[in-house]
């Protein structure tokens, strides 16, 4: 078929235009700015991607200054958002989805083609052709709409991402405070001890105890410097998992952290409309959903492009010596001759259900841990307040009673110790009672806001995987 080549130059030139104004280009935050809110919105913190050293330089000088003040909880979260190395890396995500998203807005480069051929007579032919991307052009809008839907994807779970971060950092938090805690307190319990080993073995020289009581009180002293050693292993344990958390390496690893845990609230939260908000406010339920609608949107695409899979067109003329020049068209067309789609459009339904049925099962999954994590936190709660109120005090008292009858001549060394050994038990378990209290707090405001809680110990040791590059303290 031939055409006027003037018209078939407007053609081309309309089609250039018309890619011209649909390329797609990179946004100039790479997406964070929405990372940034949905994090900040949940946690109190926004996460920082680090792309370049001059922001590497202001998040080391931000982090020292924070680390010269006793660390609060939220300033612990706000340092794992800018420095967890782990976290960053998770980011880089972004970047993928977004070139996925701004490859789509783009058509495939036009094929160009050329032959000569020429016979023993002189005679010269040359072909000239050049192909585009026809249905690429035709179903750009709707391929574009299904890589935004999957940046907004990836924004989500970098979000969320983030969000488990801060969980794992305020969880370290609590249980790093609480560890050191309950080592001074059984340094202070190992030195009462001590004492009573060595007021055991005097008075045993002088007759006035038994060689069993005396065994025992020994026994105790041994027992509580074996109690006190695993105190302060569990102490570096829990400090060091949250520096990994926080991203910190060898010279930031000094940490002012307080002598004691946070006190009690004066009331529980209540449980309000907690389900309503965590289904419009978990993140993994919005990502369910995005991933059910955008494969919704390659459904469409699967049966748009069932019959036409390859659509191409372009400018074509041919030339022979001594003959005017031929200008025309051609179009490529696959026929569906053997591959009727039948199974790539099966497929795409099958993946669509799959995808819906998965949304149900984490819509219904996360109702249930909701509930779950609020019946922890109120049992925490009222735990560590009766340990507060009623056992502590309670204990207290008795150790003041036999304080009192020991004065009195009417209890004996032994029984004072004995008291000694009920108190330290007491003491123990509330800390640990107002430890678990603070993080069943911490999973109840991940279960509504961020979605389920998950082990972040991939996160924290790619944080000390390896030194960062170029950095002085």
């Amino acid at each position: 078929m031939r055409i006027d080549r003037r018209r078939f130059s407007f053609l081309i030139a309309g089609m250039t235009v018309l890619l011209l104004s649909g390329c797609a280009t990179f946004s100039t935050d790479g997406g964070m700015q929405k990372v940034a809110d949905l994090t900040q919105a949940r946690t109190g913190q926004p996460v920082q991607g680090t792309n370049d050293m001059s922001e590497q330089d202001r998040t080391d000088q931000l982090v020292r200054a924070l680390l010269a003040e006793p660390l609060n909880a939220d300033n612990a979260v706000r340092i794992a958002l800018l420095n967890n190395r782990g976290l960053q890396a998770s980011l880089t995500e972004l970047g993928i989805a977004e070139a996925d998203l701004v490859q789509a807005g783009r058509l495939r480069n036009p094929g160009v083609s050329f032959g000569r051929m020429h016979n023993s007579s002189g005679v010269v032919e040359i072909e000239r052709s050049i192909m585009f991307d026809l249905a690429g052009l035709l179903t750009m809008p709707i391929r574009t709409r299904i890589e935004q839907g999957r940046f907004d994807q990836a924004q989500l779970q970098a979000a969320s991402t983030a969000i488990a971060l801060a969980t794992e950092t305020r969880r370290a938090y609590f249980s790093a405070i609480a560890a050191r805690q309950n080592a001074d307190f059984m340094a202070r319990a190992q030195l009462a001890a001590e004492a009573g080993a060595e007021l055991a073995q005097r008075m045993q020289k002088v007759g006035n105890w038994n060689r069993i009581d005396s065994a025992r009180e020994q026994l105790f002293y041994a027992d509580a410097s074996t109690a006190l050693a695993r105190s302060r292993h569990e102490e570096a344990v829990a400090r060091e998992r949250l520096i990994r958390l926080l991203g910190l390496w060898q010279a930031d690893t000094t940490l002012q952290l307080p002598d004691r845990l946070p006190d009690l609230p004066a009331q529980p939260h209540g449980s309000g409309q907690m389900e309503q908000q965590a289904m419009t406010q978990r993140l993994d339920i919005q990502i369910a959903r995005r991933a059910s609608e955008s494969t919704a949107r390659s459904l469409g695409l699967t049966r748009a492009t069932r019959f036409v899979n390859v659509l191409e067109a372009g400018y074509r003329n041919k030339s022979k010596t001594g003959e005017p020049r031929n200008n025309g068209y051609e179009i490529s067309l696959e026929l569906p001759v053997f591959d009727w789609g039948t199974a790539r459009t099966h497929r795409a339904e099958a993946i669509y259900m799959q995808s819906l049925h998965h949304t149900a099962d984490i819509a219904i999954r996360a109702r249930s841990e909701v509930r779950e994590a609020y019946s922890a936190y109120r049992t925490a709660y009222d735990v560590s307040r009766h340990y507060r109120d009623e056992v502590v005090p309670l204990r207290k008292k008795v150790s003041e009673e036999v304080l009192l009858r020991y004065n009195g001549m009417l209890a004996s060394v032994f029984d004072l110790l004995s008291d000694a050994r009920l108190q330290i038990d007491a003491v123990n378990t509330a800390i640990k009672a107002q430890r678990d209290f603070w993080i069943a707090e911490t999973d109840l405001q991940a279960a509504v806001n961020g979605g389920t809680i998950a082990s972040n110990d991939a996160i924290a040791s790619d944080a000390t995987a390896s030194p960062p590059a170029q950095r002085n303290h």
